[in-house]
């Protein structure tokens, strides 16, 4: 099997992008309570690398699993599928 199918990929909401190559990612999934059976929603952040420094606070991204860039930093950006709008 080719090495970039068996990584896990995520779409989130980039919620900081004050880092240097670096953005905050914000993942939703829904999940169902074990014992109520109603779907609850979880988050978590992730750290992704943005090579370009094109990523901006609202956008909507496509991040792959990759090996670990720094302490945190183990997600990186393959393609941004919103942009938010600038004013």
């Amino acid at each position: 099997m080719d090495q970039a199918k068996r990584r896990k990929t995520v779409i989130g909401e980039v919620t900081s992008d004050k880092m240097d190559k670096t953005i905050v990612v914000k993942v939703v999934r829904l999940v169902k309570h074990p014992i109520f059976h109603k779907m609850i929603r979880q988050t978590k952040k992730f750290k992704a690398h943005d090579y370009k420094n094109e990523c901006s606070i609202g956008d909507k991204v496509q991040m792959i699993e990759t090996r670990p860039l720094s302490k945190e930093k183990r997600w990186r950006v393959t393609k941004i599928l919103e942009k938010i709008k600038e004013n």
